[in-house]
């Protein structure tokens, strides 16, 4: 069992081409369009055994590569656009298994308002991979929105409930935050990233970029239902799971209190507050204590300096 290029070229030729190219259809590289404000581009990958494994619906594969992708678009407040994919896989992959990996990107980036307008196509041995870049666009003027730009005082908020997305394979249908983003930045957010590596240890970078302290309250942190699951198999707490398993892409996000309650900010949960100092701090009723990096959450070779 092989792919070849060459048919998928052909496959892909057949199928409905993006609307907003400007350029030709099937070149390398995809001319687009003037878009309605300041260009925002990030890119992210899934890879086999790390980020889907290996007996998982390719569509579904390839949509959670766009997916994750989008969500740190949302995670500036821009508005997508398009993306581009490059899939690296091996020869036992079929032709078959590409053109659903193609399917589900494209399908999840018209679900968001964005088109696959190009990409690459690799055949090499060991894991599959996926990598997307997406495009989108800042609406307005000021300063953007940056994980550095927590200032002591503001109110920190979650846009839902965590934990748990791993072992009900919500991990694969993650959500982009795109509204919430742009309404936190009308409210007034500063600083804003998305959930991906866990939550205690996002909320740790933020701080550090920051060079400000942010203390959570642990009892205000919203615990998915699929973290109280995964904790009556494994036994650890589910708030555990809420703050360690990540994959949730939630936005997190620092704004003035004043603002809580305005422009669909209310339905979203406050865990805490930006304060002077270093780290992250989190307060219960057993006390107040450090979260030290290392003890949670996900980290590609080792856990981070504090």
């Amino acid at each position: 069992m092989s792919w070849s290029e060459d048919n998928l070229h052909r496959w892909l030729a057949e199928q409905p081409w993006p609307q907003g190219l400007s350029g030709s259809r099937g070149h390398d590289a995809a001319v687009l369009p003037e878009l309605g404000g300041r260009p925002v581009i990030c890119a992210d990958q899934c890879v086999e055994g790390t980020h889907f494994t290996p007996e998982v619906d390719r569509q579904a594969a390839g949509a959670k590569a766009v997916l994750r992708t989008l969500s740190d678009l949302a995670a500036t407040a821009a508005v997508p656009s398009a993306v581009t994919l490059a899939v690296r896989a091996p020869a036992s992959w079929s032709e078959e298994d590409l053109r659903q990996v193609i399917l589900g990107a494209r399908a999840a980036a018209v679900a968001h308002g964005a088109e696959l307008v190009a990409g690459d196509l690799s055949q090499a041995p060991g894991p599959a991979g996926l990598s997307v870049s997406a495009l989108g666009y800042l609406e307005g003027g000021g300063l953007p929105v940056g994980r550095d730009r927590a200032l002591r005082g503001q109110a920190v908020v979650v846009t839902g409930p965590l934990g748990g997305s791993l072992a009900s394979g919500r991990h694969l249908r993650p959500v982009p935050r795109l509204p919430e983003g742009r309404a936190l930045v009308r409210a007034g957010a500063t600083a804003m990233m998305d959930v991906s590596d866990g939550l205690a240890l996002d909320l740790f970078r933020m701080a550090r970029a920051s060079g400000v302290a942010i203390e959570v309250e642990a009892s205000a942190v919203p615990v998915h239902p699929d973290a109280e699951r995964a904790a009556a198999v494994d036994g650890r707490p589910a708030l555990a799971h809420a703050f360690h398993d990540g994959e949730d892409h939630e936005l997190l996000a620092c704004l003035p209190e004043e603002k809580l309650g305005t422009d669909g900010v209310a339905p979203w949960s406050r865990i805490g507050v930006v304060t002077e100092g270093s780290g992250l701090w989190i307060s219960s009723p057993e006390g107040r204590s450090p979260w030290r990096p290392g003890e949670g959450g996900w980290i590609h070779g080792g856990a981070p300096r504090g």
